[in-house]
C-alpha cells in the first residue's frame, strides 16, 4: 500500500455561510438542519484531528468511502447510533449523546 500524506483542503465555513446565507431560503433550511450540522462538523473535525482520510476511516469501518462520505454531509443521511459509534471508534473518539432541558 502507498504511503499516503494527508492535507486537509483548507475551508472557510464563516466565509461560506455569509456567502450562501444571501441566497434565498438558506437561512431558514439551514437552521432546521442545525443539529445535522453541528454533528457533521463534529465527525469531519475528529476525522482531521486523527489524520485520517474518508477512505481511511472506511477501511477500519468495514465500509466504502462514500457511505462515510453521506454520513459526514449533513441532511443527506440519519445514521443511526450504532453507526456513530462505529465512527467514532474508527476516529479515535467516543460518541456522547446528552438530552439537555431547554430554556424557558
Amino acid at each position: 500500500m502507498a504511503n499516503l500524506k494527508y492535507k486537509p483542503v483548507a475551508h472557510d465555513h464563516k466565509q461560506f455561510l455569509a456567502k450562501a446565507k444571501t441566497r434565498k431560503g438558506f437561512s431558514e433550511a439551514y437552521e432546521a438542519l442545525e443539529l445535522e450540522y453541528r454533528v457533521a462538523s463534529q465527525m469531519l473535525k475528529a476525522r482531521v484531528r486523527a489524520g485520517l482520510t474518508q477512505d481511511a476511516v472506511a477501511q477500519r469501518m468495514g465500509t466504502t468511502k462514500s457511505a462515510i462520505s453521506r454520513l459526514e454531509s449533513a441532511g443527506k443521511h440519519a445514521p443511526s447510533l450504532e453507526t456513530l459509534k462505529r465512527y467514532a471508534q474508527a476516529v479515535g473518539c467516543e460518541l456522547q449523546v446528552r438530552l439537555v432541558k431547554l430554556k424557558e
